[in-house]
């Protein structure tokens, strides 16, 4: 009877345990990062356009990673969305760079 309660009671607990997983780059970008991104809005790499994305390239993609999660000219950090993780933005990036190539 003990060992009945202890395994109800461990798939219970995992049952409540929400996990945390990055959302996917291609829905972050639709939901935040497309708002500049899709039509180059103030002078954001539009998505695809390789040209547009080759001297961030070139900087790195630590560095490509730091301009989104911090900012860079006029855009704002995390595109504006504060709520997305370090982990969403990267997906978004990494979305967008895969575009890119």
């Amino acid at each position: 009877m003990n060992k009945i309660i202890i395994i109800t009671a461990s798939i219970s607990a995992l049952l409540f345990v929400a996990p945390s997983y990055a959302a996917s780059g291609d829905s972050v970008y639709r939901a935040t990062c497309a708002a500049c991104h899709a039509s180059g809005v103030m002078g954001a790499p539009k998505l695809g356009d390789k040209a547009a994305w080759a001297p961030r390239l070139k900087a790195g993609m630590a560095a490509v990673y730091n301009f989104a999660l911090k900012g860079k000219g006029v855009m704002p950090a995390k595109g504006g969305n504060a709520s997305l993780s370090d982990a969403d933005v990267k997906a978004a990036v990494d979305y967008m760079v895969s575009q890119a190539k």
